[in-house]
């Protein structure tokens, strides 16, 4: 038997990077390998990272299997997210639905780098008047 259609998708975020796979199935959602419950520590990134599939109704149609790295828990949530809905969008959803929503729209927010001088990106060190 032939093994099922693939849709793939990219997703950023800060610096993670993830690499998205779904599949028809029953709605089982792996992250490298485990559960996702098991995986992600809070249960608001799980429902964060799956609302693509919630918001499109496609949830019990789908299995998504994510690799991932890079980053911590809530970047790495982002960029699944965003995998998850190019890989509906490959798997021929309605991309108005995904797009109103913001799910296509790569957030861009990410660390700025330390400036020479500063203790960090902006902060200053400590004026001393004597």
């Amino acid at each position: 038997m032939a093994e099922a259609k693939k849709y793939y998708g990219t997703g950023r975020r800060k610096s993670s990077v993830a690499r998205v796979y779904i599949k028809a199935g029953k709605g089982k959602i792996i992250v490298n390998g485990e559960a996702v419950e098991k995986y992600m520590p809070y249960a608001t990134l799980v429902m964060d990272l799956s609302q693509p599939l919630e918001l499109t109704g496609t949830k019990a149609k789908f299995d998504v299997e994510a690799f991932v790295e890079g980053g911590g828990f809530s970047g790495q949530a982002g960029a699944i997210r965003l995998g998850i809905a190019r890989a509906l969008l490959e798997a021929g959803v309605d991309r108005k639905t995904l797009k109103v929503a913001g799910m296509l729209t790569r957030d861009a927010r990410a660390k700025e780098r330390k400036k020479y001088g500063l203790k960090a990106a902006r902060r200053a060190p400590q004026f001393s008047k004597r």
